[in-house]
């Protein structure tokens, strides 16, 4: 069965909860709801020391949705190595028009391929592995922390340091294109991140007028903290932070000493 799309309102829910989660911790570590952050920079809250949280939630993390004028924009990208010129070419393989691209879909997943593969083949070099992640995730290193309320009902939080989390990604991930598992699928059309199963892609969304020629990269949340909780095996032990009960922050590896 073929994927559905989410839809706006689902997608603007998903959002809400996402900002209501930022909420939640920006109070627990002592902020306001007027908590300061930058989420184009991928700063979700601020914290009292000045440094960023991206706070992650949910099912599937999304890491970002561009446009090429979001790649464009972003000089940070286009200097990474070619990667962003590598994305750049998945996203132009596709005509101006998305009627155009409806009436010849396989030709243009078939010109997909070659820029994916490509793309895939730069990002198996583990340094350049990092290079993505610290950009895609971190931006760059702007963003310090990885700060995770995993998918269940035991509400604690988990802390990462940013280097923590690029340096154990970067080892336990193998990067592979995509292959066709049905008649009406065609090879390489996504760059998979696996650690024995799928734990994340790369993909051009093309599902709608408005979701049309964006890149998105996107990781399993619980596997990918099963990774990190696995291999960074330091963390302090847990708090009751502001007295909230059943609420605990759990800080690992380097973000025990570097997040106060």
């Amino acid at each position: 069965m073929a994927k559905r799309a989410m839809s706006s309102e689902h997608a603007s829910r998903v959002k809400l909860s996402g900002h209501q989660k930022e909420k939640i911790f920006a109070n627990l570590i002592g902020l306001d709801d007027e908590y300061k952050h930058d989420r184009q920079a991928k700063k979700d809250v601020i914290d009292f020391n000045g440094d960023g949280h991206s706070v992650k939630s949910g099912t599937w993390w999304q890491i970002f949705l561009y446009s090429i004028k979001r790649i464009k924009d972003d000089y940070g990208f286009l200097a990474m190595n070619g990667m962003g010129q590598l994305i750049l070419d998945c996203l132009e393989i596709f005509p101006q028009n998305r009627a155009d691209y409806e009436c010849e879909k396989q030709k243009y997943k078939d010109a997909l391929k070659i820029p994916m593969i490509a793309l895939c083949e730069k990002l198996k070099d583990k340094n350049r592995l990092k290079a993505f992640l610290s950009k895609a995730i971190f931006n760059g290193g702007e963003v310090q922390f990885l700060s995770v309320f995993p998918n269940d009902d035991s509400g604690d939080i988990y802390v990462f340091y940013y280097q923590d989390v690029i340096d154990v990604l970067a080892q336990n991930l193998n990067v592979e294109n995509s292959r066709a598992r049905m008649a009406n699928q065609t090879d390489a059309q996504k760059v998979i991140f696996k650690h024995d199963v799928s734990v994340g892609e790369i993909e051009v969304r093309n599902d709608s007028d408005i979701h049309y020629k964006e890149i998105k990269f996107r990781l399993n949340s619980k596997k990918i903290l099963d990774i990190l909780k696995n291999d960074i095996k330091d963390r302090d032990k847990p708090k009751l932070i502001n007295n909230v009960e059943n609420t605990r922050i759990y800080r690992y590896g380097k973000a025990i000493k570097k997040f106060n």
